[in-house]
């Protein structure tokens, strides 16, 4: 007589159920969910060899279980392969098969495809950043929302947007309208004259050199524009030129700088290595790359203040702006506290800390070692309590752009989620390669 077999419990089925129901979200999304469960075959594997023979209804469920996902699983990833859906192998070693791999997620119109790859893996190689395939997407995805894949890009009306930043900064100082459009009635080193350059001007980088020749040479050029270029982004990532600088002072870069760093933002090379520091040369616990986007746009962990700002906002009840913006710039003066700061004070007391100490802790806000203080993870824990769930670690900064380029209106969150889409569409070549 045939010994019957044990069945599966109804606890263990609820069990099953629950582990299985990623599967269809995986074969129809595998880019966007299967990393997470890439390693479950094997490790129910181990499991279920780690389990004796059955010897008990319970045990014999248990290996049941373990044995049911693995053949399910299994099937689901030939039925996600047989569909032409499956994870992307992106596992290059040599540096040239590299260099392939991003030339051939480069978007269709990109002109120079191996000159581009060859700076984007020097610039990898020189930030110590695995080109994995997510990142070399969010690169790629940047580079192509901010210029298109060229390395100066042209910027519409760029005269007429040079000319009001000049009358904005003369009404600023007190300089008369006139006096300005005199001073810049003279010639310049070209031959002709600034007001002629600047009409002219096409690319940020000739307006740049326009203002650097400015400050040297006009009348008034130091008191109107020393310190002060209105060219404050650049190159093929529109990466910040102050940013560039300072990365500059405490990295070592990898190109010889001809002139400057400022010049060097302007090239392919030096734009794409900075661009590429700003985007991924930080440490950031992020489960989506939106909020690094978003970072991109607002400043690196923007996404992360930004969500300890809204756990603030629960715990102090006080309106604050979700901006990432944790202590008010250039404010060392503990008697003046951004909006902020002064929510976090007034539950100081719940935190169990002193203004001085609350203050320490938001000027790590620039930093990684933030999600280490005392301050975050306490109002986490608070905030938590009172949601009665855990809150978002990382939240889009609602930011409205400004600047003399920005024509419309756009926000934090839409920069990033144009970015997103382009990244998918990156993830989407790597796996289907008829898409490039």
């Amino acid at each position: 007589m045939t010994p019957k077999q044990p069945s599966i419990s109804d606890a263990d089925r609820t069990q099953l159920k629950i582990a299985l129901s990623p599967l269809p979200a995986a074969i129809l999304f595998p880019d966007a969910i299967w990393p997470r469960y890439r390693r479950l075959p094997h490790e129910l594997a181990v499991l279920s060899q780690m389990l004796p023979t059955p010897r008990s209804p319970s045990s014999a469920s248990i290996s049941l279980y373990a044995r049911t996902c693995i053949a399910i699983l299994g099937v689901a990833t030939l039925a996600g392969c047989a569909s032409g859906v499956r994870e992307p192998e992106f596992s290059p070693s040599r540096p040239s098969d590299v260099r392939t791999q991003i030339a051939s997620l480069l978007p269709a119109h990109t002109v120079d495809r191996p000159a581009w790859a060859a700076d984007i893996h020097t610039a990898f190689t020189a930030l110590d950043i695995k080109p994995d395939l997510q990142s070399i997407c969010a690169v790629i995805a940047v580079t192509e929302q901010e210029s298109s894949f060229r390395a100066d890009p042209a910027v519409p009306n760029l005269g007429r947007i040079a000319w009001k930043e000049i009358d904005r900064r003369a009404e600023r100082l007190g300089v008369p309208e006139f006096a300005v459009r005199v001073a810049l009635k003279i010639s310049s080193p070209t031959g002709k004259s600034y007001s002629e350059r600047i009409d002219a001007a096409k690319t940020e980088r000739e307006l740049s050199e326009i203002f650097e020749d400015l400050i040297s040479m006009v009348p008034m050029g130091k008191r109107l524009f020393a310190d002060w270029n209105p060219v404050r982004t650049g190159g093929p990532m529109q990466v910040g030129i102050a940013f560039a600088e300072r990365y500059a002072q405490e990295h070592s870069y990898p190109y010889t700088v001809k002139d400057s760093i400022r010049h060097e933002v302007f090239t392919r090379r030096g734009g794409m290595y900075f661009g590429i520091a700003h985007l991924l040369g930080y440490t950031a616990s992020y489960d989506k790359y939106i909020y690094r986007f978003a970072d991109y746009n607002a400043g690196q962990y923007a996404s992360r203040n930004a969500a300890f700002q809204n756990a603030t906002r629960l715990v102090s009840g006080k309106p604050l702006d979700l901006d990432g913006d944790l202590v008010r710039e250039g404010n060392d003066d503990l008697a003046k506290p951004g909006s902020t700061e002064l929510a976090v004070r007034s539950i100081g007391k719940s935190l169990g800390m002193t203004r001085q100490a609350i203050r320490q802790a938001l000027e790590l806000g620039n930093s990684q070692s933030f999600d280490r203080s005392a301050l975050y993870l306490r109002m986490f824990e608070l905030a938590d309590r009172i949601a009665r769930q855990p809150l978002p670690r990382a939240v889009i900064p609602q930011i409205a752009l400004h600047g003399p380029k920005i024509t419309r209106k756009l926000t934090t969150e839409w920069f990033a989620s144009r970015v997103d889409e382009r990244y998918r569409r990156c993830l989407a070549r790597a796996a289907d390669p008829t898409d490039r």
